[in-house]
């Protein structure tokens, strides 16, 4: 069953984000005022080196949380999502992946949200020194891909992206 979707209007824009209000139409005929929320293109990495997967130990404001996540950002207008993913990964931890290719790609919230995220692996990376983007977490640190499970049952992983692109990444080590 689809739902029709009618008129939408916007109800705040900036740089980041679109939120919206739709008409939309179920398939019995009712009408919800549906919000949507836009946003721009998200690329990430999953860095593997010897067995171990660079994370970042970030502090979440809004869900005033902590937790293991991978290195993910915006994209440029125009910018290929691998580009995007290799800036990231360097601005955020200080090191520059190796050759990326695809792992996932991922919608985290499609009833909500337009938001979309391709992430890639690398096989290796550079050490170039201190991340640019410091801000972006307390600490960056290679953890064992053995322990990722244990923090995802200690509730240390639990950002929906990041979930996905480690789960994908133990399964393919089972495989």
């Amino acid at each position: 069953m689809q739902w029709k979707v009618g008129a939408e209007r916007t109800l705040y824009k900036d740089q980041w984000v679109n939120v919206a209000t739709c008409d939309v139409e179920l398939p019995d005929g009712r009408h919800l005022d549906h919000r949507l929320v836009r946003v721009g293109v998200g690329a990430g990495a999953v860095v593997v080196v010897d067995d171990q997967v660079l994370l970042l130990w970030r502090h979440r404001f809004i869900t005033d949380t902590w937790g293991w996540e991978i290195p993910i950002g915006g994209t440029v207008e125009g910018e290929d999502p691998a580009a995007a993913a290799a800036r990231e990964v360097e601005e955020e931890t200080g090191w520059r992946p190796g050759p990326l290719r695809p792992l996932v790609y991922t919608q985290p919230s499609p009833g909500l949200m337009t938001s979309e995220h391709h992430i890639f692996r690398a096989d290796s990376a550079t050490y170039l020194g201190d991340p640019q983007d410091g801000f972006e977490s307390d600490r960056v640190a290679w953890m064992s891909r053995s322990d990722i499970r244990h923090e995802i049952d200690r509730r240390r992983i639990t950002a929906g992206t990041t979930l996905v692109a480690l789960l994908y990444l133990l399964m393919e080590s089972t495989a």
